[in-house]
């Protein structure tokens, strides 16, 4: 288990949990929730904010809230 913060680009993982009890209703919203699907796109200048794919819908979120997003990561075999 890691933070969202931790992906690199192209890597995937399920939402676990979360570290904070405030994460914005917009995020639940578009689907960041338990048990989905993310994937890190790629990340802005300076590393922030972090551009992902949640269950099909592209979202960006600032490196601080992304570090309270918990994940385990997705192997990809070829």
């Amino acid at each position: 288990m890691k933070s969202l913060d931790k992906l690199v680009p192209g890597e995937k993982g399920v939402i676990i949990q979360f570290e904070t009890a405030n994460l914005p209703l917009k995020l639940i919203e578009m689907g960041c929730l338990p048990g989905n699907e993310v994937e890190l796109l790629y990340l802005a200048p300076f590393n922030d904010p972090l551009y992902l794919k949640v269950d099909g819908t592209h979202i960006a979120i600032r490196k601080d809230l992304a570090c309270q997003i918990f994940i385990d990561s997705i192997k990809e075999y070829d």
